[in-house]
This record gives structure tokens, sequence and C-alpha cells, in this order.
């Protein structure tokens, strides 16, 4: 395999692929043993890989720059292409769903590739083609507007993720600074992203009337494929949450007040756990990769051989550069079976935990495509997904002196309470989310104040200074999931409750859970949600008490 920068790319024409389908799907439908149908069957599959493949490289150099022409055309290309190629898949998926050998198929792939198969067939449909190449090209919008951004501070050009830097230094009033200049950044843009996400909610709002769905919700829920739970155990799940994590999270705000000497904890004053300012990690993106390579070494030969892969390959993009897309993911380049890593570092501890919680990501995949014999089961259900990433984040605490040096303890304790204070705004996103798509008619205003009803609620340490587009509720628009992922969120909330159980069990027996944690991430899809938590020995966190024996595992960290 090349580096990822001469990784060669060939546009791949999904309307010739979908002719190609077809005659496999008369193979398959003529196939007089299973031998036969399954050779055709395997075919269909590594037509797909090959388009997948290049649609993934195009949007992965497409991130890298946003305003790249070239890869731009190309993505907007698969987005107008892609929906017609889907639909034509349906008779293909139809045949392998009434096939005489479907008992064989289930034996060598599991139940789950058939359930993820029917859900797939019911959510396309040639009237929705369309609305999904306008809600794809809604989504670039909003990339390109976000990653463009910038403003003047102190004296220099400033992204969002640099604002975001500048709120975890130790200078208050330059925090203070760096949080109304990002405000005003976002109220700048508001009028857009107000725009874009209104049409998407119509348009998504429209989808599932097309489609047959009662709203968008039930829609979502079957293509986030959460099969084992509904609207009503995430309801619960947050009064989970709201009972058992925000007092805790209230406690601990107060506590870091009074560290600070402040009367009251403001916005910028959230990420700084300490007098001095957030811990930083030591040197710039060398020294970081080298520390990391060293720790995963010596953590496992495992997560060693993969960090050898991946860096002599070169699968990552890590800095904050201006064109560049907001955010953090990993990908998959399937016909080479090498995760790709791609990340905005801001010189703050959020570095470190990219080259932790992508890592895990990345290493999940790594495991997956050598284990798993078909694409479709290399990616784990969502709430799955996020498990070897957050658990990752914590496996690698013993390591921390290699990237903080003295203030690793201190690193340690601030990102465990991190850990633990995100889950109330996940739920408050989850909720929004809810709320916006029981009544998509809601005008701007009215969705800030939905937003900012919830925060006083999930959130009722937040506190602006004062700032007026915050405290009316413009947080909301920063959070990326709510454009392009609907829907795709509370699956971080629910992982980070089985990270923790993983966290607990490392500090009593490390060989046992760091075993279960490896079988996990090798299982990918072969399993649905509740049965891959239970073969990795895990609890379900949409459980009643679940969240409180969770959290068991970790109070008496954070009392330091």
């Amino acid at each position: 395999m090349e580096k990822f920068k001469d990784i060669p790319y060939a546009r791949v024409d999904p309307s010739r692929l979908t002719g190609r389908m077809r005659e496999i799907g008369e193979r398959m439908k003529r196939a007089e043993s299973f031998e036969r149908f399954d050779r055709a069957f395997l075919a269909g599959l590594e037509q797909e890989r090959g388009l997948n493949t290049a649609y993934t490289l195009a949007a992965i150099r497409n991130s890298m720059n946003v305003g790249d022409a070239f890869y731009d055309a190309e993505i907007r290309y698969y987005n107008r292409e892609m929906p017609d190629h889907e639909a034509a898949l349906k008779e293909i998926r139809r045949t392998v769903l009434d096939s005489p050998y479907r008992a064989e198929l289930e034996r060598e792939f599991g139940g789950t590739f058939f359930r993820d198969m029917e859900s797939r067939q019911r959510l396309s449909d040639a009237a929705v083609v369309g609305d999904r190449v306008l809600e794809s090209d809604l989504c670039a919008d909003y990339s390109a507007l976000t990653a463009n951004a910038s403003t003047a501070f102190r004296g220099r050009s400033c992204g969002l993720y640099d604002l975001l830097k500048a709120m975890t230094v130790a200078d208050r009033a330059e925090r203070k600074e760096a949080m109304n200049a990002w405000a005003a950044l976002y109220e700048s843009l508001a009028p857009r992203l107000d725009g874009i996400y209104d049409r998407l909610v119509h348009l998504r709002a429209g989808m599932a009337e097309k489609l047959g769905f009662k709203n968008y919700i039930d829609m979502a829920y079957l293509m986030r494929q959460r099969y084992e739970y509904d609207q009503e155990d995430v309801k619960g799940f947050r009064k989970q949450v709201l009972e058992e994590i925000v007092p805790v999270c209230q406690k601990l705000f107060d506590r870091q007040a009074r560290l600070l000497g402040v009367d009251r904890l403001h916005y910028y004053d959230e990420a700084v756990t300490s007098p001095e300012g957030a811990p930083v990690p030591i040197g710039g993106r060398g020294d970081l990769l080298n520390a990391a390579g060293r720790m995963y070494r010596e953590l496992s030969p495992e997560t060693g051989a993969f960090f050898d892969f991946f860096k002599e390959h070169e699968l990552f993009d890590l800095e904050s550069r201006p064109g560049k897309q907001g955010g953090g993911y990993t990908a998959t380049l399937l016909d080479d079976k090498a995760p790709f890593i791609f990340a905005n570092f801001n010189g703050t501890s959020a570095d470190v935990v990219v080259l932790t919680h992508e890592f895990g990501h990345a290493f999940q995949s790594y495991l997956c495509t050598r284990t798993q014999k078909i694409p479709e089961l290399f990616d784990s259900p969502g709430e799955i997904c996020e498990i070897p990433s957050m658990s990752m984040e914590l496996f690698t605490y013993p390591w921390m002196e290699y990237l903080f040096g003295g203030k690793a303890d201190l690193y340690r304790r601030s990102h465990l309470f991190d850990a633990l204070q995100k889950i109330p705004y996940i739920v408050c996103v989850d909720e929004f989310q809810h709320r916006v798509f029981e009544n998509p008619d809601m005008t701007a205003a009215e969705r800030r104040a939905v937003w900012r009803g919830l925060e006083k609620r999930y959130l009722p340490w937040r506190d602006y200074d004062g700032n007026a587009f915050l405290e009316q509720g413009g947080f909301w628009m920063q959070k990326l999931h709510i454009f392009t992922i609907p829907f795709y969120y509370i699956e971080y909330a629910l992982s980070q409750i089985s990270a923790f159980e993983f966290y607990a069990r490392m500090k009593t027996d490390r060989a046992s859970a760091w075993a279960d944690y490896c079988k996990l991430c090798r299982l990918g899809r072969r399993l649905g949600y509740t049965d891959l938590l239970r073969e990795a020995g895990l609890s379900n966190p949409l459980k009643d008490g679940a969240v409180k024996r969770a959290l068991s595992g970790i109070l008496e960290d954070l009392k330091g």
C-alpha cells in the first residue's frame, strides 16, 4: 500500500456499476446451489467495495480542503448519482432477502446483516432520490461555511478552533474575549445557518412523509438501525442522566469555581480545571506522534502493530488550517483495509483526545477488517462503535506522562470529568432534535428558545456571562451532528457509560478487560447491540440503574 497522499483516485461511475450489479442479481436468481449464489453475492459486494473506496477517498480529500474545486465536484457528483444507484440496489437486496438460501447466509453473516438489509429496503425509494441529493448539498454548504469562517482576535485572523483554544488559557480575560469573539462569529453566520437548517428540517420531514413514517424521528431511528430500543427507552436514559449525572456535575463545577477563585463559573471557565489553565500536551505534532507510538507499542502488541501501519502509510491529517472542514472522524479505505484519521489539532489537550479517541475507532476498524468477511460487518452498531474510541481514551491513562509530563494527573482528572459532563450536553442535543422534529415548523427563534430551556434543565451550571447571542439559545448551531448526522449523538452517551464500565474493570483486571475490548472490536456488526454488549461482558446502559452503577467506578477518581 502507498502512503495516503500517493493513493491514486479514479472516479467510479455508479450508473455503470448498477448495470453490473443487475447482471450479478440475475446470476443469483439462476443459482442452483448455495455455493453459486454465495459466489455471485460476494462478487456484488466486491463491486460495491470499490465504489465505497473511491467515494471515501474523495470525501477525505474534500474535507482536507473544502475549497478544492476538483474534490468538491467529485463529492457533489456522487451525491447526485448515488441515490439512483441505491434505488437500483433494492431489487438485488430483495433477491437476497427472498432467497431460498437465506438460512445459510444468516449462518455465514449473522442475522443483523439481514435486519440492516431490510431497513435499507424500507428507506430506499425513488420518491426521495432528489431529496437526498439536496440534503447532501445542504450538508456540504454547512461544512464549507463553518470551515471558512474566521474573525480578527488579538491582532490575528482566527477560525473557530483557534478561538476554542483561546478559551483554555490561564488568563480569564482572554478566555472571555475569546468566547465573545467565538459567539460573534457564529452570530454573523446565524442567518445562513438558520436558513440551511430550516431547509434540512423541512426536507427531512418531507422525506419521512413520502416514505410513510409518522415523522422524521421514526425514520431516523430506523436509519440509525435502532432495532432493540425506541424513543421511550431513550427518554428513560435521559431521565437517568438528569437524576444521576447532572447533580454530580453541578457539585464538581462548584468545586472548580472554588479552585479557580471565582464567584461564579462562566462558560469560558468550564474547560479550565486549574488556576494555571488547562493541561497542554508537550511539543508539536511530531512529538505527540512519537510519544503516541511509544505508548501504543507498550500498551499491547495489537496496538503497536497498528500504530506502525498507521504511521508508515501516513493515514492521518491532524493540523487545523483555513479551508479545512471542522471536527474529526475516522474513515476506512476498504480496498486497503486502511483506516484514516482526520482531526483539527489546536495545541490543547483535545489533541491527545484525538490520538486516543480516533485511534480507538481506527484500531477497531483495523482489527475488524482483518476478522470479518464482508464490509457490511466491519462497522459496529452506532452505540457500540463509540465504545472502542471512548474506552481507548481510558485504557491509555497510564501513559499520559509521555504526553503531558508532570501535568499527567491534572489531565487524567480533568479528562475524566470532561467525559462525565459531556453526557448531559449529549442528551440535551438529543432531546433538542426530538423537539425540533416533533414540530418541524418552528421558527429559528423558537428553536433557540427550546435549546435554552433544555440547557437550563440539563446544564444548570451553564452561564454565558451576559453574551446575548448565547443566552438567547444560539449555542446549538455549533454542533455539526445536528446538521449533517441527525440523531446520531445519543450513541456517545450510551458508549461513555460502557467505557466507564470498562474503566472500572481495567482497574481490577486489566488483562481481562483488554481481551474483551479486543473481542468487541473484532466482532463488528456480527451481532446486534445487546448481544455485543453481552459478548464484551458489559451491561445495557438503557436499563434502569445502569447509569448509577457506571458512576460508582469513577467517582473516587474524581474526588482527587
